[in-house]
This record gives C-alpha cells, sequence and structure tokens, in this order.
C-alpha cells in the first residue's frame, strides 16, 4: 500500500506574508498647562511672602517716618494732647545755638569719614584678595569689629583714649612721643570719633568690595600684565572700573550713614567737648528725652530726612547720567 509523500520543506511554496503597515505617527500631545488652582495658590503664597515685608516697613519704618511728620508741625508731650502750632518748632530749632554746631560737626565728621575711611577698607578688600594663604583668617579679623555691640565698641575706644592712662597715650609715651587729649581736646575729638566709626564699621565694606574683586574675569589682569601694565596701572585701569557701581553704592551709603552718627558722640564723648562733637541725631536725642520737646526732635529728623533725600535723588541721577555717557 502506498503513502501519499508529504512534500519536503524546500519544496513547499512560502507562506503569503502580509505587507508591513507603516508606523503609526504619534499622537500630538495637548500642551501642558498647570491647574489654575495651583497658579491661583503660587500667587497667593508670593503675595504672602511679600506682605509680611511689606507689614514689617509700614510698621517700624514709613509710620514712623509719617508720624514724625505730623508731630514736626505740633506741640507734643507725652501725656498731653497734641497742638497745631505749624512752623513754630521749626523756627525753635533754627534759633537754638546748638543747631549751627550739630550741623557743622555733622558734615565735618561726614567729610572726616570719607578721606580717612572710604579708601581704607577698599584697599584692605584688594591686599586680601591678593593673599594666597590664611585668607579665611584674616577676614574673620577684619570682620570681628562688626560682630562687637557698638556700644561695647565705644567704651572700648573710650578706656583706648583716656589721657590718663589710656593704650593710646602709653604707646605714644613707649616711642618718645607727645601725648594727646584726643577726645577731650575740642580739636582733636572729632577726628578720634572718626578713627572709631571706620575701625567698627569697615568690616561689612571690606567684604563687599572683596566679593566684587572676586567677580572680576581673570583674563582681564592677564591681558593687562601681557601689555606690561604695573600694579598701579591694573588697578587703575581693571580693577576701578569693574567696581564702579559697588564703589558708587557704598559711598551713597557711608554718607547716609555718616550723616546719622550717634553711638560715638553719646557713649564716648556725650556731644563735647564745648559742643565740638554733638551731632544732629545727638541733638535730636536732647530734644526728645533731655528737654521732652518732641515737636522739635521731630522738626529736626524731618529736617535730616530732607537733606538726606534731595542729596540721595541728586547722587543717583548724576552716576546715572554719568553711566549713560
Amino acid at each position: 500500500m502506498k503513502t501519499a509523500r508529504r512534500p519536503s520543506p524546500a519544496s513547499a511554496p512560502p507562506p503569503a506574508t502580509a505587507p508591513l503597515a507603516a508606523p503609526a505617527a504619534p499622537a500630538a500631545r495637548p500642551a501642558v498647562r498647570a491647574p489654575l488652582r495651583r497658579r491661583l495658590t503660587d500667587q497667593l503664597r508670593a503675595y504672602g511672602f511679600l506682605l509680611g515685608g511689606l507689614l514689617c516697613f509700614a510698621l517700624f519704618s514709613w509710620y514712623p517716618a509719617i508720624r514724625a511728620v505730623v508731630i514736626a508741625f505740633q506741640k507734643y508731650t507725652p501725656g498731653s494732647a497734641p497742638r497745631w502750632v505749624g512752623t513754630a518748632n521749626f523756627t525753635h530749632v533754627f534759633a537754638d545755638p546748638e543747631f549751627a554746631a550739630a550741623w557743622r560737626n555733622t558734615l565735618v565728621f561726614s567729610l572726616l569719614a570719607l578721606v580717612i575711611g572710604f579708601a581704607v577698607p577698599f584697599v584692605m578688600a584688594v591686599v586680601l584678595n591678593e593673599l594666597r594663604h590664611a585668607r579665611a583668617f584674616f577676614r574673620v579679623v577684619v570682620y570681628l569689629p562688626v560682630m562687637i555691640p557698638p556700644v561695647v565698641s565705644a567704651l572700648l575706644w573710650k578706656w583706648f583714649y583716656d589721657p590718663g592712662s589710656g593704650l593710646a597715650n602709653e604707646a605714644l609715651r613707649f616711642v618718645h612721643l607727645p601725648t594727646s587729649n584726643w577726645t577731650n581736646g575740642s580739636g582733636t575729638a572729632l577726628v578720634s570719633l572718626v578713627l572709631v566709626a571706620t575701625w567698627a564699621n569697615m568690616g561689612g565694606t571690606v567684604l563687599i568690595y572683596l566679593a566684587a574683586l572676586q567677580g572680576i574675569p581673570g583674563e582681564l589682569y592677564e591681558a593687562a600684565e601681557l601689555d606690561g601694565a604695573s600694579v598701579w596701572q591694573r588697578l587703575r585701569h581693571v580693577t576701578v572700573p569693574q567696581t564702579r557701581f559697588i564703589i558708587l553704592m557704598l559711598l551713597l551709603l557711608q554718607i547716609i550713614a555718616t550723616m546719622q552718627v550717634f553711638t560715638e558722640p553719646f557713649v564716648i564723648t556725650g556731644g563735647g567737648p564745648e559742643n565740638s562733637t554733638i551731632t544732629v541725631l545727638y541733638l535730636i536725642y536732647k530734644y526728645a528725652f533731655l528737654y521732652n520737646d518732641f515737636g522739635g526732635a521731630c522738626a529736626l529728623s524731618v529736617l535730616l530726612l530732607a537733606l538726606l533725600g534731595v542729596f540721595s535723588a541728586f547722587y543717583l541721577r548724576l552716576t546715572r547720567s554719568g553711566e549713560d555717557r
């Protein structure tokens, strides 16, 4: 009996295959948008943080300033109802013999602080920027006076300036130089206070300058060295122009701060001798807490605020026009 012969796989016809379908194009994804609720929550959170800062400024800066302007035109003493007196408070403080002395001493103090204390932090920052060893240690040493409370710092300098056993005169005696009355002499008291203020406040300024110096590209110094520029030329044509904005801003802040000097005259000299160190803020303190004349104190405050405001506006306009050129 013969059986049907099965065809070999080699001789079998190939199976029919269906044509490959083209890959489907990916569906266009809709633009992803944050839900409205999430966006509102983010906005409310941002405005919440902003509101906290605005409330602090309103309560501790803007309201006292506005209140001082109002009291400047009133006869105001604690425990009694204020009475409107117009410009009588300004007329009264203008006639005060200490008024001219306070403004003169304040302006001289600011000028001496610029001459003595403005360039010193910049030079120290340049020196610290060039150090290769113990840089962090010297930064701490420079910033250390800022961490001392201002009253403690003033008391230390008061002992340092003591004409009898103070360290300043002892150092002069050691090198066989004549001693000085320092804060007890009307001719040297204001300069002595400028030295105190410069020592106590320059640490923060040095660190700001140092941060600005470290942001200068090193390629500028390398190009200057290749051109044969000296150290002074690199400082004049590279360092100063690259830190011009910081220098101008710190100059404005220093003038505003020195025009409001109070701690050093109050703690070290008490405004003397012979009113040689009385300042505007110290006179404001005397009107408010010694004379019990808050109207006169606020009138002086408004005058100082107006002067600093006008000066700041003029200064910013002048520096901005210089940058535009």
